[in-house]
């Protein structure tokens, strides 16, 4: 992605777990975010342009970006666990990557869904400076509330022409947390064409 991506194995709860790290320009780093990708029955990897464009956002605003194969996926050990072992695997590599100081989580399509059980997780011990989701899952798992305190702090995206995960869902979902969403007019489920917009609406959201 860039003359500074590391390629790193780390550990999760089925083996060793593919990934890598994107450092910013110079020593002034925001803190790390970790960002998860879709689905990985359905081609789904850390090489996905939408969580590719995640990264360079991030890194662009001096963040560390760390992408990572879920199970099965690439190196990654393990099989699919529906999303279950997908987020411990998210908290191992939290663990290993983001121990101290910032922390940002992003993720698209099932990696949205994935993410949002890791806030739960973590809690009131670790609430991250910021929280993209993209394309969240919303008609085809069951995703976490978002904490209220981390509204302010959240950018949750979707195309308003999505026909695999329908915009409708994730205002279903959104609507009794009083969480807004940023609709792309004309946007699919993978933003095509539309990738430079997504990037620019992340950067804005860490800027702001």
């Amino acid at each position: 992605m860039n003359p500074a991506t590391q390629s790193i194995r780390l550990q999760g709860e089925a083996g060793a777990v593919e990934a890598l790290m994107d450092l910013p320009p110079g020593e002034d780093v925001q803190g790390t975010v970790v960002i998860a990708h879709p689905h990985p029955l359905f081609g789904g990897s850390m090489h996905n342009k939408v969580v590719q464009t995640l990264a360079r956002a991030f890194v662009q605003c001096g963040w560390r970006a760390v992408r990572f194969q879920f199970r099965g996926v690439g190196a990654s050990e393990g099989a699919h666990d529906e999303g279950r072992g997908e987020a411990r695997d998210m908290l191992r590599v939290i663990e290993q990557v983001a121990a101290q100081g910032p922390l940002a989580l992003a993720g698209f399509s099932f990696g949205a869904f994935v993410t949002s059980h890791v806030v739960q997780a973590l809690g009131d011990q670790r609430l991250p400076q910021s929280v993209v989701l993209v394309g969240t899952a919303a008609s085809r798992f069951e995703v976490a509330p978002l904490p209220q305190v981390l509204h302010d702090r959240c950018l949750v995206v979707h195309g308003e022409q999505d026909d695999t995960v329908p915009l409708a869902s994730v205002l279903d979902w959104a609507r009794p947390q009083s969480l807004p969403i940023t609709v792309i007019p004309g946007g699919e489920h993978f933003f095509h064409g539309q990738l430079p917009l997504l990037k620019s609406l992340v950067i804005r959201h860490l800027k702001s």
